[in-house]
């Protein structure tokens, strides 16, 4: 969050038009940081300027299921994009020729036994017992979930039982393997990792290759939570 301007130069019409009809400031403000991000993840992975200017020409729409596409200078772009945002923190993930990308970012928080009882599947509740660290192990399915259920398009409205996680076996790099599986059938690869007091996850509909950030050290590197909406901040 205190990366984003101040300034409303960056900002294109059909963001104004959106943030205008937003009655609440914590949903204007995680709406501003998420575009923000987007827009300046999209306009580095096209080699194009980040400046207030170039960014009011990068457009993030929504198709009818919800999911964010990407125009640029009045052009459909094919990329695949998600975004997620948390405690003052957002990622856009950008693929390109792999098919569908979710990706969420949640909070390494506790989670009450009902929780876990009643979003996780037998086998998640097992994994989440099993850990030593039930915490990060339930926050990191939870997350991949999410991640999966953003690849289906379908978000919260599908029941979040009907997809499993399995998560792998680490890796020695800072992203992990994992996979879900949906009662369908269907199988979305995805990549987990830590950062502070936050993990991160993403689903495809095909094997990727781990992420890779577009600064170094990426922006999570010491993500401190904060709810800045709280004081009176966009």
């Amino acid at each position: 969050m205190t990366d984003v301007p101040h300034d409303d130069r960056w900002i294109d019409e059909l963001m104004a038009e959106r943030l205008a009809r937003m009655r609440y400031t914590k949903r204007k403000s995680e709406t501003t940081l998420a575009r923000w991000t987007a827009k300046a993840t999209i306009a580095a992975t096209l080699g194009y300027a980040t400046d207030p200017q170039s960014l009011q020409t990068v457009i993030v729409r929504n198709a009818y299921d919800g999911a964010p596409f990407v125009e640029v200078a009045g052009s459909h772009r094919n990329l695949e994009i998600a975004m997620t945002d948390r405690a003052d923190h957002a990622v856009c993930m950008v693929l390109a020729g792999h098919g569908r990308i979710g990706c969420d970012l949640e909070l390494v928080e506790q989670r009450s036994a009902a929780f876990v009882r009643d979003y996780f599947t037998s086998s998640e509740q097992r994994a989440v017992a099993a850990d030593d660290q039930p915490d990060l192990m339930a926050n990191l399915i939870w997350s991949a979930k999410e991640s999966a259920l953003k690849v289906l398009r379908t978000g919260l409205r599908r029941d979040t039982r009907t997809v499993e996680v399995e998560v792998g076996d680490p890796t020695d790099g800072p992203w992990h393997p994992l996979t879900i599986t949906g009662d369908e059938g269907r199988v979305f690869p995805g990549w987990w990792f830590v950062a502070g007091e936050f993990v991160l996850t993403c689903a495809t509909e095909r094997p990727t290759a781990p992420p890779r950030s577009l600064v170094d050290p990426h922006g999570l590197t010491d993500a401190v939570p904060a709810h800045a909406w709280m004081d009176g901040m966009r």
